[in-house]
């Protein structure tokens, strides 16, 4: 979905802000990137941490940067979780404020987040007047 989302878009439209506090289209998809980077690292060390940030300026304001980091990531993603036995799934990974949630559960969080930043670019989409892909709109609106 996130890619279909992205094939909506051109560099330009990166830079898009729909005013007051929010932030542009393409930093939008920088901080999702930056989730994703939270929880691969809490998949490997079974600890969350939100500290990381992307150093690359010039990242959300590029397309291909934006699906090249993802591809990178989704890679990384997918090469933890299809090593994850059964019994791994109910390793606890704690999280900021002594919370601990099992593996399985950690996943589920992220899939979570997912959610929310389509909610998210949605209201940009629509802000834009852009076309929300078919399969988005099906499970988002």
């Amino acid at each position: 979905m996130r890619a279909g989302i992205l094939d909506t878009l051109t560099d330009a439209d990166l830079v898009f802000n729909p005013g007051g506090a929010n932030v542009t289209f393409g930093e939008l998809f920088v901080a999702m990137g930056e989730i994703e980077y939270s929880y691969i690292t809490s998949l490997k060390t079974f600890n969350q941490d939100w500290s990381y940030r992307n150093s690359n300026a010039d990242l959300a304001t590029r397309i291909a940067g934006i699906n090249e980091w993802f591809d990178e990531l989704d890679g990384r993603l997918e090469t933890i979780v299809s090593a994850f036995s059964d019994e791994d799934l109910t390793t606890r990974v704690e999280r900021p404020g002594g919370n601990h949630l099992p593996v399985e559960l950690q996943l589920q969080a992220y899939m979570q987040s997912i959610f929310i930043f389509l909610g998210k670019a949605v209201v940009y989409l629509k802000a834009m007047s852009k076309p929300v892909p078919s399969i988005v709109d099906e499970y988002i609106g």
